[in-house]
């Protein structure tokens, strides 16, 4: 390389790195500066800046005082009335030889269900076949007596023994009938099919036995069969509620089962004794039920409504929650707030009663709130 070539390169450098001096003490370009979204004041207030997006955002409305329905809710279970739920239990023991109706059959009054082949049944008939046999010779005995103490053949001792004998067999033959009643079977029946019928109308909701099974337990149900036609919805009220519960009084009726459906029935009894570690009542709903939609053991809530009062209402979305504490923003004056300390009641669907902390005619913040606090 000549010397007027490596001149030429080295002025070439030279500019180089002046010209990138020049550009390293340039001012550097001022960064944009964030739009103030609100300010706190002395006094406590917010203040929403002008060019702030939140003007657009925030929605404001008046509080206004509204009627207000007591709503009292209780959840409970979906049971069969007593009064229409039967358990077939056998007054004996014996084996099961035919069962005439299924689980989930419907049965009218006086139908069979299921036949027991029972050895105490033939007792009990052998035992009434017995006693009457011996009341007609007993009877036989005393006119036999009778005659002959009367034409003065026989002692007076005889004829009284006869007597007492008649009395005793005429005891015993009663009894036995009386068993044969109680089992619910006649003298002229079967000696040992006993054929268990329903007392009632309804549908077999529980069946326990089998057929060529033996059950000897005279204290459990076979079958069970329940009129479901109207069943009640069992619940719990609490105390503080009970003055919103009366006898007679409607009721809105929800399911787990059928979210969303809403069904009616009728209070049709109050408890008359508070559950002391729970202090709830107990209340049944009466429910029309011939759709057979309710089920006994599902799982339902009931809502009473009682008496109509004037209260503030307001949206829940306007309610900001900090612990324990619930506050609302009031508006003090143009895009001016204050968190304000209230107490609320109660919850009707997206809308919160205030109780205290506001007024009618109040403007608050009812969508978006929370941004003045951050």
């Amino acid at each position: 390389m000549n010397t007027t070539t490596r001149n030429a390169l080295g002025a070439s450098c030279a500019l180089a790195l002046a010209c990138s001096a020049l550009a390293g003490c340039a001012k550097p370009t001022a960064a944009a500066t964030p739009t103030v979204q609100s300010t706190q004041q002395d006094d406590g207030s917010i203040t929403v800046d002008k060019m702030s997006p939140l003007r657009q955002r925030l929605q404001i409305a008046p509080v206004q005082e509204q009627e207000i329905a007591t709503q009292t809710d209780a959840p409970g279970s979906i049971e069969a009335m007593p009064e229409k739920l039967v358990k077939i239990t056998p007054p004996l023991s014996g084996r099961i030889t035919r069962l005439q109706r299924a689980l989930g059959d419907s049965v009218k009054a006086g139908d069979a269900l299921f036949t027991l082949d029972s050895a105490e049944l033939s007792a009990a008939h052998a035992d009434n076949s017995k006693a009457k046999s011996a009341l007609l010779q007993a009877r036989q005995e005393l006119q036999r007596q009778k005659t002959l103490f009367e034409a003065e053949i026989a002692a007076r001792k005889d004829y009284e023994a006869a007597q007492a004998a008649f009395d005793q067999a005429n005891s015993d033959a009663q009894a036995s009938a009386d068993k044969l009643a109680q089992y619910g079977a006649s003298a002229g029946g079967s000696r040992r099919d006993y054929v268990l019928r329903s007392p009632i109308a309804g549908t077999v909701i529980a069946m326990d036995g089998a057929q060529g099974g033996y059950w000897n337990d005279i204290n459990a149900p076979v079958m069970t069969v329940a009129d479901l036609s109207t069943v009640w919805l069992s619940a719990n009220v609490a105390e503080r509620d009970l003055a919103q519960v009366a006898v007679g009084q409607a009721a809105r009726i929800t399911l787990d089962a059928w979210p969303g459906k809403d069904f009616e029935g009728k209070v049709a009894y109050v408890g008359a004794v508070l559950d002391s570690e729970t202090r709830t009542v107990k209340v049944r709903v009466a429910i029309d039920n011939r759709s057979g939609i309710f089920k006994p053991g599902m799982f339902a809530h009931a809502d009473f409504a009682g008496a109509t009062r004037r209260g503030l209402m307001v949206p829940s979305a306007a309610l900001l929650q900090s612990g324990l504490v619930t506050r609302v923003m009031v508006e003090r004056g143009p895009l001016r707030f204050e968190a304000r300390v209230v107490q609320v009641g109660a919850s009707r669907g997206d809308q919160v009663e205030i109780v205290s902390g506001l007024k009618a005619g109040e403007r608050i913040v009812v969508k978006e709130g929370v941004l003045l606090n951050d």
